[in-house]
């Protein structure tokens, strides 16, 4: 990731929550998977994001995630060899995983940047909220001081120097701008600027990432200038958030402008659960008005002519022939392709 943010204008993580959203973010090429604990509250709990779940939940999706992309990378570059399917290579992006608050103090912290980097986790952020935290867009913020604030950042870092990996990238997250409750007097952009500086003063984030309420280009314009008066390079993340209605904007900020902003990260939250939810909403839409000729209409979309969706055999996005094929090499029992019947290919997937 640190070679990616010293080479790309920008670099862009989809958001998602699982080991198969993040397996396609891999397949069509993205350079950074974004692991979002809002979706993954959502997808795994079926709540919201008020720190109901724990450090050791997220902390083992993340790693089922990061597993899962080394094992993609394996059954990709097997192909299907008896469908014509040739090999492809994909290189692994990197993994950045929400932290949330650290899930308590700065032993908490400690745990959970153990158990991120021994998983194979690229980056994780950290943000100054009282705990239980909550979602950046839902009212009601309060803020942790700056010095217990600095302590978790200062944990994160000393972890994965300990456990040699140095080139953990940590990223300080603020919610200052819309925090209601704060130990300081100030409030609104002036506070999430003087949070921002203080972090950086300490030296640990590599990363700066302000939540801001709206899409308006003022408030970031403002915070990115502010900070760079005093850190010409700093670099920060930026929220494309699935929260605000960029449909309705008639001129969206691009990411490209966020690049010559400074913003090197930016990740869109809860990309995958938006995608997911809409596309099994038609789905059961249509199945509960025409049964199963709703599915049928889903299989034709799938398999019409110049789709490239390696999900539409299951057998092969989850690596069958992979399986087959490294069964037979170790002459494990009944995983030869010599054990699979003949079927043809017009009647099954």
């Amino acid at each position: 990731m640190r070679q990616l943010l010293d080479t790309e204008p920008y670099l862009f993580g989809p958001g998602v929550y699982d080991p198969m959203g993040a397996q396609l973010v891999m397949y069509y090429g993205f350079k950074a998977v974004y692991f979002s604990g809002y979706s993954f509250a959502i997808g795994h709990l079926g709540s919201t994001d008020m720190d109901l779940y724990s450090s050791v939940e997220i902390a083992d999706a993340a790693r089922r995630t990061v597993s899962a992309l080394r094992k993609f990378q394996l059954t990709m570059a097997v192909g299907d060899p008896e469908k014509g399917i040739p090999p492809r290579h994909l290189d692994i992006p990197p993994v950045i995983v929400d932290m949330d608050g650290g899930y308590g103090n700065i032993f908490n912290v400690q745990r959970t940047t153990e158990l991120y980097v021994n998983a194979g986790v690229a980056a994780a952020h950290l943000e100054d909220q009282v705990l239980p935290k909550r979602c950046g867009h839902i009212g009601g913020k309060a803020l942790i001081s700056v010095n217990e604030m600095l302590g978790k950042l200062r944990m994160a870092r000393a972890v994965a120097d300990d456990l040699g990996n140095p080139d953990f990238v940590v990223i300080a997250r603020t919610d200052g701008l819309s925090a209601v409750d704060a130990p300081e007097a100030a409030r609104g952009l002036d506070l999430a600027i003087a949070r921002g500086l203080a972090y950086l003063d300490s030296g640990v984030p590599d990363l700066l990432w302000c939540e801001f309420p709206t899409a308006d280009r003022q408030p970031l314009q403002i915070f990115t200038s502010e900070i760079r008066k005093r850190f010409p390079q700093a670099r920060f993340a930026f929220n494309w958030s699935s929260s605000f209605k960029w449909y309705a904007d008639p001129n969206p900020i691009s990411f490209a402008e966020l690049g010559q902003m400074g913003v090197k990260f930016i990740f869109i939250t809860l990309g995958a659960q938006h995608a997911t939810g809409h596309g099994l909403s038609l789905l059961l839409q249509s199945m509960a008005e025409r049964e199963e000729q709703g599915y049928i209409d889903l299989q034709r979309q799938e398999w019409r002519s110049g789709m490239d969706l390696p999900t539409r055999s299951h057998h092969f996005f989850s690596g069958v022939p992979y399986h087959h094929l490294v069964g037979k090499r170790y002459d494990a029992a009944r995983l030869g392709t010599e054990f699979v019947e003949p079927l043809p290919s017009e009647k099954v997937v």
